[in-house]
């Protein structure tokens, strides 16, 4: 049997959402049981010319949402980015998760072949198949950002493993 698109995408992108907010319930619980103000966290880097914490959240969000709907045909819902709290990112990400619920797996399935254009900058785009795009684009891009959340919150000292990053709230 064959893998399909929508079972090599729907619910990796659905799992990995999942564990990403349960990173930030601990996350959270860190700063809380620290007694710092969680949002503290919020602005964190690895590195000085990196995307702070909560932009790798917003963008782990938007490339499962984003690479779905290019892929599916499905128009994504637009969020307006403006996420400042722990709580407010949970949402975003149930959001996400609401969205790609609505995604029917036909829509999905049978588009390996289907041009894909999207931006890689503010001017530029690049077109690929809709399955090297989910294989070599989408997915790799959302895992980044989801890793780097990850980093940045071990990096602040909160508790996490690969059990969280793997399996979250079901570790």
């Amino acid at each position: 049997m064959t893998i399909s698109m929508s079972s090599a995408s729907l619910p990796v992108f659905k799992a990995m959402l999942g564990n990403l907010s349960h990173i930030l319930d601990k996350g959270q619980a860190h700063a809380e049981a620290k007694k710092f103000d969680p949002t503290a966290l919020l602005q964190f880097r690895l590195a000085p010319d990196m995307l702070p914490f909560m932009r790798q959240i917003i963008i782990a969000c938007d490339a499962a949402k984003n690479g779905m709907a290019r892929i599916s045909g499905v128009e994504a819902p637009k969020f307006e980015d403006n996420e400042a709290t722990f709580p407010e990112l949970k949402a975003r990400i149930q959001k996400t998760l609401d969205y790609l619920n609505s995604v029917p797996d036909e829509k999905v399935d049978g588009t390996e072949d289907k041009d894909i254009t999207f931006p890689i900058g503010p001017e530029k785009t690049r077109t690929m198949k809709a399955e090297a795009y989910l294989k070599h684009w989408a997915m790799p891009n959302f895992y980044f950002h989801v890793t780097m959340a990850y980093a940045i919150l071990r990096n602040n000292g909160v508790e996490l493993g690969k059990a969280d990053y793997l399996a979250g709230a079901k570790a």
